[in-house]
């Protein structure tokens, strides 16, 4: 089949799902626009920044569009690509994209509160507790698969033999002269707030092409460690430095970049109208070549996350846009929109490794290394130089799970915080070692070097962990905002069949996961970094899983046997 009509197919079916099932859940939840949000009602320069539409929906497409919509569609194409482009759009419709928005408007609706917190104020204290260890276990996986993956983009010398790789170098550069520019970007922003949007936008382009043509110029040639290294420091400055400081102007910046990339992907796909290499479908079981097998139930569910339905994209929409929604009118785009634009992303992810394609499947080599040099191809059809074109593909990628990155350690030192608070957040009430534990600093620095420790296993370890936990911690979130809908008398019907899906994808693949895990353990071939790390981490998210699933279940069963009473 010819790549363009598959795009074009999707283009379709997304923007039908916004202005139809997008729209109606807003009206059936209700927006009121004159109501106070909580940015606005509890601004305080930090975290709570009332922002203009664009500029919250750029933090919350950058932040939850990571290496997930390349990665797992690209992974999950051995299945062969009809399944994979029907769970983007049907998962991206009616559940990413529900449970995103739904986030969202629980959050703005209850003072910018997080999931953890809506879950003590719905469901209970213990309730929450469980819920927040959960999300700060899972930003661990997050901050090591990603910190991998970006540091291993960044590597000047992937093949070890001492030849540098230019385009890892120069798009090392740029992400590097991001940071330095959002910061002056931020503070020009500060003291502008008023700054037309038109105007904005083209300064901000600007210095993306500044920064372009510097990196071009200047590549960066270190190795891994020294990446991750130099990533963990500036997870630290993006998870305490004020929002408008570094992560806003960064994710602006971002998206228009991001935004750039596929556009620069569809004008490929138009002009190349590739046809698809890819089989239309392998089979429900995979056998490797060691003999293992992978089945089409749990696997792909679990592989494609992002693009379909990602729990960490709750986070996000809880956690961090909430606090800077100035209107409620703009939660539907935000919310809702920033998941339909993600899942486009997966459908040209899946047409470019289809073009490439070797003997039906996809061909060798990293998910980023595969649409990099795939849309590289394209745009040098378009007669883009071929080291410009890597090299901006090389950046774009990496952007994609950096600007991530910031997002999960901002919200792994969150959610570590909010283990330990009680009834109040103010420091000057709280005794000694409560006081260390909550303070942003602390927080930061024990989040970061567990996922460090996490990091040295490598992503091709650590992702299937992480999209196991990622995805029930989707169900968990469906499952808590269904009791919200109901306990406030809206419409919660439509989470129903998402939640049971989800609860029954992921511990299928964690029980899959835990069993490999023991295994590795029983031959003596596990390390203890690497495995025994894993091991404990996904028994406690399954303990986790159920108790939170429990808690959450009982008081929707209750609500419902209230209101039928």
């Amino acid at each position: 089949m010819n790549g363009l009509v598959i795009v074009l197919i999707a283009i379709v079916l997304l923007a039908a799902g916004y202005l139809l099932y997008g729209r109606w859940l807003a009206k059936k939840w209700g927006i009121d626009p004159k109501a106070e949000t909580p940015a606005v009602k509890y601004e305080d320069g930090e975290d709570f920044v009332p922002s203009s539409r664009f500029t919250v929906f750029s933090h919350q497409f950058s932040s939850i569009a990571g290496a997930g919509p390349v990665t797992g569609p690209i992974l999950a194409s051995v299945f062969g690509w009809v399944p994979v482009f029907l769970w983007i759009v049907v998962g991206g419709l009616f559940f990413g994209a529900v449970q995103d928005f739904g986030a969202l408007y629980a959050s703005v609706k209850n003072e910018g509160k997080s999931m953890g917190m809506i879950i003590e104020k719905y469901i209970g204290k213990m309730g929450r507790k469980l819920f927040m260890l959960f999300c700060w276990l899972f930003t661990l996986l997050v901050i090591a698969a990603f910190t991998d993956m970006v540091a291993g983009t960044f590597n000047a010398y992937p093949a070890g033999d001492g030849n540098a790789v230019y385009a890892n170098g120069a798009a090392a550069t740029v992400s590097m002269l991001f940071i330095g520019v959002a910061v002056i970007l931020g503070i020009i922003l500060k003291k502008a707030p008023k700054m037309n949007e038109i105007v904005k936008g083209i300064v901000a382009i600007a210095l993306i092409v500044v920064m372009f043509a510097v990196g071009m110029k200047l590549p960066i040639y270190t190795n891994k460690t020294m990446w991750i290294y130099i990533i963990m420091i500036y997870l630290f400055l993006a998870s305490v430095l004020p929002m408008w400081l570094l992560m806003q102007p960064r994710d602006y910046m971002t998206t228009f970049m991001l935004l750039g990339m596929i556009i620069g992907a569809v004008v490929g796909v138009v002009v190349a109208h590739p046809a698809m290499q890819l089989n239309a479908f392998n089979g429900f079981v995979l056998t490797g070549a060691d003999g293992s097998k992978s089945y089409l139930f749990p696997t792909l569910f679990v592989t494609i996350a992002c693009g379909a339905v990602s729990g960490f994209h709750s986070l996000v929409s809880s956690e961090t846009s909430s606090k800077t929604i100035r209107n409620e009118k703009d939660m539907p785009m935000v919310g809702y929109g920033a998941m339909v634009v993600e899942s486009l992303l997966g459908i040209i992810v899946l047409v470019v490794v289809g073009a490439v394609a070797v003997n039906g499947t996809k061909p060798d080599g990293t998910p980023f290394a595969i649409f990099s040099s795939g849309v590289a191809g394209f745009l040098e059809m378009l007669g883009v130089p071929n080291d410009v074109a890597t090299v901006f593909m090389t950046m774009c990628v990496s952007a994609l799970a950096l600007t991530s990155l910031d997002s999960v350690a901002r919200i792994g030192r969150m959610s570590f915080q909010e283990l330990f608070y009680e009834d109040t957040t103010d420091p000057a009430k709280m005794g000694g070692v409560r006081k260390v534990l909550t303070n942003k600093y602390f927080a930061t620095i024990v989040t970061l070097f567990f996922g460090y420790l996490l990091t040295l296993g490598g992503y091709n370890n650590v992702w299937p962990l992480f999209g196991s936990a990622n995805q029930l911690l989707a169900a968990l979130v469906l499952i808590a905002l269904a009791v919200f809908l109901k306990t406030t008398g809206r419409t919660g019907w439509t989470l129903y069949v998402p939640m049971v899906s989800m609860l029954a994808v992921t511990f299928t693949a964690l029980v899959q996961k835990l069993i490999a895990l023991v295994s590795n353990v029983m031959n003596g071939t596990a390390v203890f970094l690497v495995d025994g790390l894993q091991l404990i981490v996904a028994v406690l998210l399954m303990v986790l899983g159920v108790m939170v699933a429990a808690s959450c279940f009982t008081k929707l069963l209750k609500t419902k046997k209230q209101e039928e009473a």
